[in-house]
């Protein structure tokens, strides 16, 4: 087994992409999104016998009094066939150097099975989810008939009554940001979910790297919903969204995101991720992507490999007092 930092897009995007329901956020491209947003990113990959193997991007998070942490978003990913815990362990051997090199509390990481945690099991602690713990995802092999008669009957009602009241759904690009924040901002204080803030969102649109794709559902000449949307690999994965207060009777979210699916099955993707569903925190949210049909996708969790116990006691305590108030 070696360990190499991967400095080749291509072939990062090639093994990550050609993995079966392909992780966005392990793409090239997202990590270049994260070096603007957030901090340092590593490419870590590990050949066995010359072949990539498996794979980590992870990225400097900053916390209180100057301490930081790495983040792993959905990984690693490890090749079919290949054995999970010897190609992971190397893995985090090399983090876990690199961490003691720039002072790194703990790796932080939502592992796609169970398997990932196995190794290490005696200092990997389970803590809150960063990425959806549940997710709905539908099967784009089948026809467009098929994915139509597996709507929820109301879901496929809503989307034919937004085309015959005129809804048009066109791109958008980095000039028409300001529609979709305001659709976003009203989103969020409708659901009462708190999003990302508006820089990250305007540099995601911004970057134009081909990865993210912004929709709008436009309707008597103006913006009545929107929709981020990421195409990488063989899936489309539903990033953002939002919609105005106003017109919510002509029902565009529903025909905005037909069109979503439609576009990624027309381009070849194989799965539409709908990106997490809680029947608790999004309870309305979590409806609208059921009524698509597809299947429930459950992951692991997210998982702390700590490096620095102490102050991670310390990290911990001050989380909990937060969490109080």
């Amino acid at each position: 087994m070696e360990i190499i930092n991967l400095t080749d897009k291509q072939q990062l995007n090639d093994f990550v992409g050609g993995q079966e329901h392909a992780q966005f956020l392990q793409s090239w491209q997202w990590g270049e999104f994260q070096e603007k947003v957030s901090g340092q990113v590593w490419r870590l990959g590990v050949l066995d016998n010359g072949q990539l193997i498996a794979s980590a991007k992870v990225i400097t998070k900053n916390l209180p009094m100057g301490k930081k942490y790495f983040y792993c978003g959905r990984g690693p990913v490890v090749a079919v066939g290949a054995d999970e815990r010897q190609a992971v362990e190397p893995l985090f051997k090399e983090i876990e150097k690199l961490a003691g090199q720039a002072g790194i509390m703990f790796l932080r990481f939502d592992p796609l099975n169970e398997l990932q945690v196995i190794s290490y099991k005696s200092r990997i602690i389970k803590t809150l989810n960063v990425q959806p713990g549940k997710t709905l995802v539908l099967d784009l092999t089948k026809t467009e008939d098929e994915l139509l008669r597996q709507m929820h009957q109301k879901t496929r009602y809503n989307i034919n009554l937004a085309v015959k009241k005129g809804v048009k759904i066109v791109r958008g690009d980095k000039t028409r940001f300001e529609e979709f924040w305001s659709l976003l901002d009203q989103t969020s204080g409708r659901d009462k979910f708190r999003p990302h803030g508006r820089d990250y969102y305007k540099t995601m649109i911004g970057m134009e790297n081909g990865l993210v794709k912004l929709f709008f559902a436009d309707y008597q000449g103006k913006p009545i919903a929107a929709a981020l949307v990421c195409f990488f690999g063989d899936t489309a994965t539903y990033l953002h969204g939002g919609s105005a207060d106003e017109d919510r009777n002509v029902m565009a979210p529903y025909l905005l995101q037909w069109h979503s699916v439609k576009l990624a099955k027309a381009d070849g993707r194989k799965y539409y991720d709908f990106h997490g569903i809680d029947e608790t925190k999004w309870p309305g949210v979590t409806r609208f992507k059921k009524g698509f049909g597809g299947t429930e996708v459950n992951y692991p969790g997210t998982f702390d490999l700590v490096f620095d116990q102490g102050w991670y006691s310390i990290y911990k305590m001050v989380r909990k007092v937060r969490r109080t108030f």
